[in-house]
């Protein structure tokens, strides 16, 4: 049974090659980083504030880049709590961008909270799925 460690480092690998391969002919490609919690929690570990990094580094030339945050969240708790879970995983990816140099200015924020859930919240998995915020680093049109 694989860990919840390793999934991660599969999914973050699976998505910087899918992203390779499809943008290879581009001067710029966009990098995406998402990040999982657990239930009811803000709280970003070593390892993920280590994939933040790498994608960072990953990145030639930071200014031609709009940096996004989106944060969601599962059904559990209420609107209003998730509301403001949504808006604690943001800053807390937001307070990891600024601590690698990355200008405020560059970054939009999106809190979704329970609403637009990209997985069915209906099952275990699923929830697990929505437990997260999504970085994504688009290069700018020149």
């Amino acid at each position: 049974m694989k860990t919840k460690s390793t999934m991660k480092k599969i999914t973050f690998l699976i998505t910087l090659l899918f992203i390779s391969y499809f943008s290879f002919a581009q001067k710029y490609k966009a990098v995406r980083v998402s990040i999982y919690f657990g239930g009811g929690s803000y709280y970003i570990d070593a390892e993920q504030k280590q994939d933040i990094v790498k994608a960072i580094e990953s990145i030639k030339d930071l200014t031609k880049y709009q940096v996004s945050i989106t944060s969601h969240t599962d059904n559990i708790g209420g609107k209003e709590y998730n509301e403001w879970l949504s808006k604690m995983r943001s800053e807390a990816v937001l307070k990891q961008l600024l601590e690698n140099e990355i200008k405020k200015e560059k970054v939009l924020i999106k809190d979704f909270g329970q609403d637009n859930p990209l997985h069915n919240n209906d099952s275990h998995s699923g929830r697990i799925r929505n437990r997260r915020v999504d970085l994504l680093f688009s290069p700018l049109n020149m």
